[in-house]
């Protein structure tokens, strides 16, 4: 019954949005509000058709009704409970519904915060969320359907379950943080077209669009970290980040969005960038439906990915009208942006968040070319040529350097201009610390290696500029005779989105602290027997035992390894295991053998052991050990990006935006 009921309100999802085209175009002709008014109301009753389908399929996944085709595939009765949760969004058909879910509560806000106090940009935003609300339910109702039973003729005793890899905490948060990041931009797309359609770019609307720009940002740089430890925690291959097709599928609308965010406050500020904003709003989203044509696709191999290639032509026909509706909009009204100042000197703080945006698009567009480069040498000559982690850092490692002194070239400018002796002060101390910092990382941290030395030397030149600022604005706060916390308080607190932005940029520089950790990364592959001992980075790893034990949803094999340091003291002990999945399947094929790993971790490195295999018949195991410098590092800077970003777009007393 429950599941009848979803189906249903999807498919009156569906002729709600055909009808609302109806409505809009009625408008369009005889321009009575009436029918704009309908229009908004049957947009409203299409998200809540949509939430009300969402939580009848989680209903269902939750009870394990294995006559939905999609239960019986990413469920079972020894699946956890909260695992039944996740498993909404494991599959293709489940994904999407819970997409356009995501996007129902984004256009309920939108609809009802911002289009309230902004309704010029009413019909616009109608037309386009109906144009991508039906795109997406067109998907749900008649190509992925969460809600379609199984054969008639099968009887599913039991469900499959969920696939061990996402049976993991992380990857609980991770895919629904991403999709608020992801889906976000569909507002932002919206915002910025409707804006330009309507002309009304005005300092209320770039105001509102970069508000939403910073909510965005924070989910999508929350989910790239969450995704980035699931991967370090969970896949056992000792890293956070790969190069790989879906990974930079949500990198590149990041650093698109990051770009955007700076310009903005040009427009903010001066009125300037009028064009390039839109075209930075608009590609994030454009970027973000790109993403997920290659996931959808099957078209590139990824841990990641979905496999069903025939929502690949669908996707690339949404892509393809959206494009063209953003650059027909675009030409059309292209003399409404010109702007109202120019850059006065590229000396000028306007000028350093140009050149930020410039290594911003440069790296994009590395990684947009790297993605694709498979997919386009396929059609070119029929032979997919895959480039590696090697391409991808060559490139970026040494942009991503001068996008770290750029963090610190920022706030030592003036705006309009900066003169040559404000310049040379500014810069003095800045340079002397990262120039020292650099002298110390080469006495104490040898041997020479290039891009760890340039990365401490940024670090210092960053931090100390960031910290001048907070220093400049501490002094004007204390010269009101506060005490020293209340001096801090008021620091933070007169200025948000600045300060806001200096402790996004300090959570930054903390990645790159752990960035630099990936220079001095050692492992070593062994097998032992218990009681045997091996010696490794300064470390004796001893096995005690490896016993085996039978759980609810896997069986696991469990070594214990005694992990003892130079002064012959025990460190640690560390417990990978060996899980089979699904082991009470006669079938062998369909068991899922899975190493879960145990991190000993400290600021300094990390022990990361891997049992890879167990040979029952020698009572052998076979392990893999990573030495990993400075990972929490990256941890810590993510959180710190995270809170900095909060604190950026939480509401001011000083200056109130109103709206969102």
């Amino acid at each position: 019954m429950i599941s009848q009921i979803g189906s249903l309100a999807l498919s009156i999802s569906g002729g709600l949005i055909l009808s609302n085209f109806f409505f809009l175009f009625y408008y369009s002709i005889r321009k009575d509000k009436i029918f704009l008014n309908v229009s908004q109301r049957g947009l409203i009753a299409v998200c809540f058709c949509v939430i009300l389908a969402t939580l009848c399929l989680l209903n269902e996944l939750l009870i394990s009704n294995f006559n939905l085709q999609y239960v019986s595939q990413y469920t079972s009765y020894e699946t956890p409970l909260f695992f039944k949760v996740t498993a909404l969004w494991a599959g293709q058909a489940g994904s999407l519904l819970f997409w356009t879910f995501i996007m129902s509560i984004y256009s309920l806000i939108y609809i009802n915060v911002t289009l309230r106090k902004m309704p010029t940009l009413k019909y616009s935003s109608y037309i386009m969320l109906s144009f991508i609300f039906g795109f997406f339910l067109l998907l749900s109702n008649f190509i992925a359907n969460p809600f379609q039973p199984v054969s008639s003729d099968i009887i599913v005793q039991n469900g499959n379950g969920l696939n061990p890899l996402l049976q993991n905490v992380t990857m609980a948060i991770h895919p629904p943080t991403l999709y608020l990041g992801f889906i976000g931009t569909t507002i932002l797309f919206v915002m910025a077209l409707s804006g330009l359609i309507s002309k009304s770019l005005n300092f209320e609307w770039i105001q509102s669009i970069r508000r939403w720009s910073l909510i965005v940002w924070t989910f999508l740089s929350g989910g790239i970290i969450l995704g980035g430890y699931w991967a370090y925690n969970e896949l056992g291959w000792g890293g956070y980040w790969a190069w790989d097709p879906v990974e930079n599928s949500s990198l590149m609308p990041w650093l698109i969005l990051t770009a955007f965010i700076h310009s903005s406050m040009i427009q903010e500020k001066r009125g300037m960038l009028k064009s390039w904003n839109i075209l930075l709003a608009s590609s994030t989203f454009l970027l973000v439906i790109l993403g997920t044509f290659i996931t959808r696709s099957g078209i590139v191999s990824s841990v990641h990915s979905f496999t069903a290639e025939n929502l690949g032509p669908l996707f690339l026909a949404f892509l393809s009208s959206l494009i063209l509706f953003t650059g027909y909009w675009f030409v059309k009204r292209f003399d409404t942006l010109e702007s109202d100042n120019k850059i006065d000197s590229f000396t000028s703080r306007e000028g350093g968040f140009l050149y930020n945006n410039l290594i911003l698009l440069l790296m994009c567009f590395i990684v947009l070319w790297g993605t694709l480069f498979p997919i386009l040498s396929e059609a070119w000559n029929g032979e997919k040529i895959y480039v590696g982690a090697t391409y991808f850092n060559q490139l970026n490692v040494p942009i991503g350097l001068v996008l770290l002194f750029l963090m610190g070239i920022g706030p030592l400018l003036s705006w309009k201009t900066t003169s040559r002796s404000t310049l040379l002060s500014n810069f003095k101390i800045p340079m002397l610390i990262s120039f020292f910092s650099g002298v110390i990382y080469s006495i104490f941290f040898g041997p020479f290696q290039l891009y760890p030395l340039v990365t401490c030397m940024g670090i210092a030149f960053t931090t100390t500029s960031i910290i001048n600022e907070f220093r400049k604005s501490y002094k004007k706060s204390k010269s009101d005779n506060k005490s020293i916390p209340s001096a801090i308080v008021s620091m933070l607190f007169n200025n948000r989105h600045k300060n806001g932005g200096y402790i996004v940029h300090i959570g930054i520089t903390l990645l790159f602290v752990g960035f630099i950790g990936r220079a001095f990364e050692v492992e070593k592959e062994f097998n032992l027997s218990p009681g045997e001992e091996i010696y490794f980075a300064n470390y004796i790893f001893k096995l005690n035992s490896i016993k085996s034990e039978a759980r609810d949803n896997h069986y696991a094999f469990i070594s214990d390894i005694d992990v003892i340091d130079q002064r012959n003291n025990l460190l640690t002990s560390l417990y990978p295991e060996k899980r089979i999945y699904f082991y009470w399947n006669p079938d062998p094929e369909k068991r899922q053998p899975h190493s879960e790993l145990d991190i000993y971790s400290t600021m300094r490195k990390d022990i990361y052991s891997i049992f890879s295999a167990y040979d029952a018949e020698k009572n052998q195991g076979y392990f893999k050990i990573m030495i990993n410098p400075l990972v929490n590092w990256v941890w810590i800077g993510g959180i710190v990006m995270v809170v900095g970003s909060l604190f950026a777009f939480w509401p001011s007393k000083r200056r109130n935006y109103g709206i969102i």
